[in-house]
């Protein structure tokens, strides 16, 4: 009987550590690999190394916990060793403390949205840094998400409003300093939100309060400010900090079931609401370092669960009485620097060893060498009451001088319209024009304005400037043939070289008669703005209408850098006199144009969104890095190359859309895809082979001999996947910008990771 038990034991041992083992699927083991690189290979991954290591059993190491089901991984916990914090933080990387300037959120996050079976995911101290991006939320079955103790800044990303399966979420110690977001109630199953230590601000979120999941909730030292809800609607609410913000209002009605609340350092007002000394389950209450006026309530101290009860630094006053109970788990109470006058209550002068009472600060007749004198207590409160009427008289004043100015500033206004009605019909009719251009919707003032965001702001590229024509003269050797470049739908470019050695590009293009000058240069000034490393950087501009001669007269000529390396287009041709770019090549130079377009489109409100893309604008500098041309040039042509609504067949697809940049991206893919030479073709026939590109032998048959060389198969079907939907005939189902841009990334990944077994078999085909 024994040797049968013993069997039987050995035999559940074995299933449990032989068939509960469940090696991961290669793509998971790729990712993993994959976020190791990103994160630049921390010590704590050094078990990483060993090839044939089992990553669903590294919950032994504390640092690093992974856990797997069905051969796919669930949970993934890393704590790094980057805790040493910054007093201030200006979203670039720092040495040691961060991880490098090369380090990409925005991939980190679409290589950890493979996982796609990941419930838990703990990144903690990894030196993380840069604007968590949307597309975290493709994580959708994340149920815990930490992030805390990084260096991640910008706004919380709206889009995890979508991940209805969180539980716990916590951005703790970082440096988001955007508004506190106001989404909270569709994740109707948090649990715990902490958001501790950042620089947040505005009001607190409404929509907090229809989370009755919420247990607890941590926002504390943040710049909120204004007016705090009362918190009675939160039924499971167990744990509340909001201290060190700056909330500037009453105390809010409290949950009965809450444990521990913090409310310091703020500007709260008022008494202490009676309720809270109705709160049985109270254990923690601090509420020190506010203006709390009124008398305590004597409950609070008596409650039966309480043990810290800190109400120091306020200007509570009247006395306690002498009867007062104290809880039975009362150890810490902390009632100092207020205006408290008369005895001590008994519970107080205990000298049990259990309990620490400090009151210094007040004016009780207990201790008085600590205490201020009652005459001192009545003069500040007295002080107090007169510098509240000064303040009203002070306020009045303050409000009398804005009225004043206001009318002034009218009046002035009034008069610059009579004096000035030429300018402002110049700017009315930017507004117009630009808004017909770009989307309806934003105002017109918005629109003129153009608010950039930072990637723009950054930019250390050098600043556009007006050029006088003597001087692009010059630089062309009087526009001389040997400085012709060739000729496109916007007119002619020359090489020239400025007066300080700078290899430039000229643009000359025909001057609309729809403008005048000063539109115009208002115009140019709004394309002067846009700054990307990816976009041809535009040095300068000349409206020239002097008449001097037939090619002077009515042009715009606009400065930009030369790129040396040529276009796109010829380098992928078979024919082509430079070198011929490979699939991962020619995919890098997609994503640097995706990145550019995604740019055009949202870096600046309103976007750029007709910029007529096609790979001779793909242009390549000295270092092979490209760079999109030719862009938003819609706002100052003429736009005479609009197609004509007879016109059928293939070009007529491509042509009709030729103002959508998603489409005309589309085309650009499909031509990195068979070459130009067969792009070129716009017939039938053409459309039948793309319809058919999807299979094996249509790929074979269309695809460039280099890319099914040098691609792997999965990588060029995310490719081919996104180009059909790119160029659509439905504009509705056409994906966005960042679509496209996450994609051509993941491809990119893939291609990097995947082996040599996956790539085509040429061989077969010869």
């Amino acid at each position: 009987m024994g040797w049968c038990c013993l069997f039987l034991l050995f035999c559940f041992i074995w299933s449990f550590f032989v068939l509960g083992t469940y090696p991961l699927q290669s793509s998971q083991t790729q990712v993993l690999q994959q976020l190791r690189k990103h994160l630049e290979y921390p010590k704590q991954l050094e078990i990483w190394n060993n090839r044939s290591i089992d990553f669903c059993y590294l919950s032994s190491f504390p640092q690093v916990n992974i856990t797997c089901q069905d051969y796919f991984v669930t949970e993934l916990r890393i704590v790094g060793d980057k805790t040493a914090k910054v007093s201030d933080f200006h979203g670039f990387a720092i040495p040691k403390k961060t991880l490098s300037e090369n380090f990409s959120l925005d991939s980190f996050v679409a290589t950890l949205a493979r996982l796609t079976n990941l419930r838990v995911l703990s990144f903690v101290s990894l030196g993380i840094w840069g604007p968590l991006p949307d597309k975290i939320h493709r994580l959708s079955s994340l149920e815990y998400l930490d992030l805390s103790s990084n260096f991640l800044f910008g706004s919380v990303p709206p889009k995890i409003s979508t991940m209805v399966k969180l539980q716990t979420l916590k951005l703790d110690d970082n440096f988001f300093n955007d508004t506190v977001p106001n989404w909270f109630d569709s994740l109707s199953n948090l649990t715990i939100l902490s958001l501790r230590n950042n620089q947040l601000k505005g009001q607190f979120p409404s929509s907090i309060l229809s989370i009755t999941t919420l247990t607890d909730l941590i926002m504390s030292s943040n710049g909120m400010s204004g007016k705090l809800p009362h918190l009675s609607s939160l039924t499971s609410l167990h744990v509340l900090d909001l201290s060190a913000n700056k909330l500037d209002s009453v105390l809010p009605k409290m949950p009965k079931g809450v444990v521990m609340v913090i409310l310091s350092n703020n500007s709260l007002f008022g008494e202490i609401p009676q309720q809270y000394g109705q709160l049985s389950q109270l254990q923690h209450l601090d509420l020190s370092f506010n203006v709390l006026r009124g008398k305590p309530p004597s409950a609070v101290f008596s409650l039966p669960n309480i043990s810290f009860l800190n109400i120091a630094s306020n200007m509570l006053s009247g006395s306690l009485p002498d009867h007062l109970s104290c809880g039975s788990k009362l150890e810490f109470i902390d009632i100092s620097n207020n205006k408290l006058m008369g005895g001590l209550p008994s519970c107080f002068s205990t000298n049990s060893e259990k309990r620490i009472v400090e009151v210094d600060g007040n004016c009780l007749s207990f201790n008085t060498r600590h205490q201020h004198v009652e005459s001192y207590c009545m003069e500040v409160y007295m002080k107090k009451q007169s510098k509240g009427k000064n303040a009203g008289i002070l306020a009045g004043l303050i409000v009398g001088v804005f009225i004043l100015m206001m009318l002034l500033a009218y009046g002035f206004l009034i008069l610059w319209r009579i004096y000035c009605p030429k300018e402002i019909s110049e700017r009315h009719l930017l507004h117009k024009t630009v808004q017909d251009s770009f989307a309806a919707g934003f105002s017109s003032e918005l629109l003129a304005s153009a608010r950039f965001v930072s990637e723009a702001a950054k930019s250390s590229l050098p600043v556009c400037q007006s050029y006088s024509f003597e001087e692009l003269r010059e630089a062309t050797n009087n526009f001389d043939n040997s400085a012709f470049m060739g000729e496109g739908s916007y007119g002619k470019l020359y090489k020239g070289r400025l007066e300080n050695g700078a290899l430039v590009a000229i643009r000359c293009m025909p001057l609309s008669k729809k403008y005048s000058i000063r539109n115009l240069k208002l115009r140019l000034d709004l394309l002067a703005k846009l700054r990307h490393p990816h976009l041809v950087c535009l040095l300068g501009h000349c409206v020239d209408v002097g008449g001097r001669d037939d090619f002077s007269t009515n042009k715009i000529f606009l400065i930009s850098e030369y790129l040396p390396s040529g276009s796109f287009c010829t380098h992928l041709a078979e024919n082509s006199n430079g070198k011929v770019f490979n699939w991962s090549e020619r995919l890098a130079i997609l994503i640097s144009i995706a990145k550019a377009v995604h740019f055009l489109h949202t870096g600046i409100i309103p976007g750029f969104f007709h910029n007529r893309l096609k790979t001779n604008n793909i242009l390549l500098n000295e270092h092979g890095m490209a760079k999109l041309s030719d862009y938003g040039l819609s706002i100052i042509s003429e736009e005479t190359d609009k197609c004509g609504a007879k016109v059928e067949g293939y070009k007529s697809w491509q042509m009709k859309n030729l103002e959508d940049d998603v489409c005309s991206f589309g085309f650009i893919l499909l031509e990195a895809l068979v070459g130009p030479s067969v792009c070129a073709r716009r017939d039938a026939l053409l459309l039948n082979e793309i319809a058919s590109i999807n299979s094996l032998d249509g790929q074979k048959r269309i695809i460039d001999p280099i890319v099914q060389a040098t691609c792997s198969q999965e990588s060029l079907s995310i490719v081919l996947s996104i180009m059909s939907k790119c160029i659509s005939l439905e504009s509705c189902s056409r994906p966005s910008i960042e679509d496209v841009l996450w994609n051509l990334q993941y491809a990119a990944q893939i291609q990097g990771t995947i082996s040599g077994d996956h790539r085509f078999d040429t061989a077969s085909t010869q």
